[in-house]
Formats: C-alpha cells, structure tokens, sequence
C-alpha cells in the first residue's frame, strides 16, 4: 500500500514547505535512535525521513499528490494490453500479491553510516569567547586489519550466483501473463563479490566498534540549542560506504550574575540612595572584568545603562552585543537619628521648591 506521508508528518495536504519542515524537525527530534531507545524508534526515523524527501521536493511531491508516488509515472510499461501503465502502480500490485515488486531496484552496494548526535554542557564564558573541549564516543569505525573489507586477506572475490552482478532474476506466472523479475541476490546481498575468508576482528562486516576521543571547537556566540556538524565523524558506513556525521548540540550553564538575550546580556547593579541622588563613579562587572560607568546625580531606580560592544559576539560574524546594566537604588532599612532629620529636611525643602513652582504655574495662567 502507498504510504500516506502527510499523514506521517502530521501535516494537512496543503501545508507549506516552511511547515513540513517544521513538523519533520520535531518528529526527527521526537524518533531519532540515539534520544529514543524505544522499540521501533529507527524504523520510525527512516519513515520520517523518507516522508520528508518527498514533500520538500516540489517535483517528487507533484508525482505523489498526482500518482501515489514520488517516481516518474508513465515509464512505459508494456505488457498484456496494459501498455502506458507506470511501473509503479504495478509494483503495489505485486507488492499486495507476491509480497515484492517485480520492478524490483538494485539495491545500493554501498551504505553510508549512521549519524551521531552528542549533547555536550559548557559554561557561560566558553559559549561567549568559544572555547576547545574533548569529547568521547563509542561508534562503529572501519576495521584496519582488513581495511574495511571485511575480507581477512583483503580479497573479494566474484559471486557465482550472479556472476558479479549482484542481481538474479526470478520469473512468476501472473493474470497478466509471466513476469521476469530482477531481484538483489541472496548469495551476495548485491554486492556481486563474496568473502571467502572472513576477518577474524570485524567478522567479515569491516566496521568495529571503537571509542573515540576528538577535540571540538566551539565557535564564540553559540547560545543552548546550537547543533555544530562535523563532517564524516559519524560511524563507518557498511561496504566501504561513506561515513556520517557527527551532531553537538550545545547545552549553556546559566551565569550567576549574567541574563543572556540574543547577543545582549543583562545584569542588576544595588546603588545607595546616595548615589542615586548625588551621582557617582561605579565599577560595573563585564565578561572581561571591572569597568568604570558614571551614575548621573537624580537617577532612579531600574534605570537602564548600555555599554556598547560588552555583550556576547555574533556567532560567525562580526561585532558583538551590549551589555545593559539596570541600576536597582537600595532604600536604607535603619536610619539613624541625624540621619532621619536630614532626610526630613529635604523632604521640607522639596515641599517647598514644589509650592514655589505650582505658585509661579498659577500665576502665569492668571496673567
């Protein structure tokens, strides 16, 4: 039966390539083998994937939505009076039928390794200026006593069943009259050589599994959430195939001090009463240490300071972010006598300054 790929995707049939995409990252996230140890996780994976490559290629998804299948249609197919019929829309027949196609492809010698996905924790300073870690993994990797041959001798030799093919055919009787069918050979899994003698150390599959230790640089900027990809670091593909990659999710330790937004970063300085009033020089902390930053005289409390250039770079680019300072004005809790009497005589001379002003206001209104 024709899988329904939006249906997989969890999507509507008119949905746009932005929320394919969407879906596919969530449920690429939810179903990957390396986060979902759960019984049919994989297989749910490459459904995914598959699904994926269909609807965010406009061409393949024309054929799907038109045919039921992302295949060129109408390839010509001639048998029985059926001639203008796709190969496809046989294939499923058979597939309901016999259990498999009689248009069967030749399958891929060579399979390319799996991806990895490592999640690796740092701290605020080393996502800010970037910074050199070592990771280990343990992956499957090329076997060097054979080369990746999985022949302990190095040698492959020519199948005999398909004479180095790597396909047989098989013919079957059908109400459309005998169909000759190209299958994958058995006997070489078509690949079309054989192994005779089997490495002893991979068992003849030329991978092996390893721990690996690698450095990783982490670019200055990366912020939680940031994957980095690191080319052929994934595990040995099978049959000399190529190699995947490898995924680092990054994962940032909060600050103690420090509120990241965007390449801006936040922080709360106490100022006394006096400050606030009077004005001062303070030492404000950045990610490079102390600076000096003026307090004008008659600032309020959660008034807001930018240092330009103090805040996180921009990741692979130039430039950085600001640093905003929010100034919070701590009100004293115990005054003392001579303390409580100066205050109040501001409050007086503030009272009176007030009355001077509304009196001046009213009598230029009356004027």
């Amino acid at each position: 039966m024709t899988k329904d790929y939006y249906e997989i995707l969890g999507v509507d049939k008119n949905a746009s390539k932005e929320e394919i995409k969407k879906a596919y990252k969530r449920l690429a996230k939810k179903y990957h083998p390396d986060l979902n140890k759960e019984t049919g996780s994989a297989e749910k994976f490459k459904e995914i994937n598959e699904a994926y490559s269909v609807l965010s290629d406009d061409h393949k998804r024309a054929n799907y939505d038109r045919f039921g299948s992302a295949e060129e249609n109408f390839s010509g197919f001639q048998s029985s009076g059926f001639e203008g019929f796709g190969e496809d829309i046989f294939s499923d027949i058979f597939e309901n039928f016999f259990g498999s196609s009689p248009f069967g492809r030749k399958r891929k010698q060579q399979e390319r390794g799996r991806d990895i996905t490592y999640t690796i924790e740092i701290d605020f300073e080393d996502a800010v200026f970037g910074a050199k870690k070592e990771i280990s993994f343990e992956k499957y990797v090329k076997c060097e006593d054979c080369d990746g041959t999985g022949s302990e001798d190095g040698k492959m030799h020519k199948c005999s069943e398909c004479h180095g093919t790597g396909q047989v055919y098989q013919q079957f009787r059908t109400p459309f009259g005998i169909i000759r069918q190209s299958v994958s050979c058995p006997a070489c899994k078509g690949k079309g050589k054989v192994i005779k003698n089997k490495c002893k150390t991979c068992h003849g599959t030329g991978r092996v599994k390893q721990y690996k230790t690698i450095k990783v640089n982490i670019p200055p900027g990366v912020e939680s959430g940031t994957t980095l990809r690191i080319v052929n670091e994934g595990e040995a593909g099978k049959n000399g195939g190529l190699p995947g990659h490898l995924y680092i999710e990054i994962l940032v330790r909060p600050h103690k001090e420090f509120k990241r937004e965007g390449n801006d970063i936040h922080i709360n300085l106490p100022i006394s009463f006096a400050q606030a009033a009077l004005g001062d020089v303070v030492e404000v902390p950045t990610l490079e240490g102390k600076v000096k930053m003026k307090i004008p005289s008659g600032t309020q409390s959660h008034t807001i300071f930018r240092l330009k250039g103090k805040g996180v770079p921009y990741l692979h680019s130039s430039g950085r972010g600001d640093e905003l300072v929010k100034v919070i004005v701590e009100v004293p809790t115990k005054l003392t006598n001579k303390q409580k009497e100066i205050i109040k005589q501001l409050s007086k001379e503030k009272l009176k300054s007030e009355k001077s002003f509304f009196s001046k206001v009213k009598d230029a209104l009356l004027d």
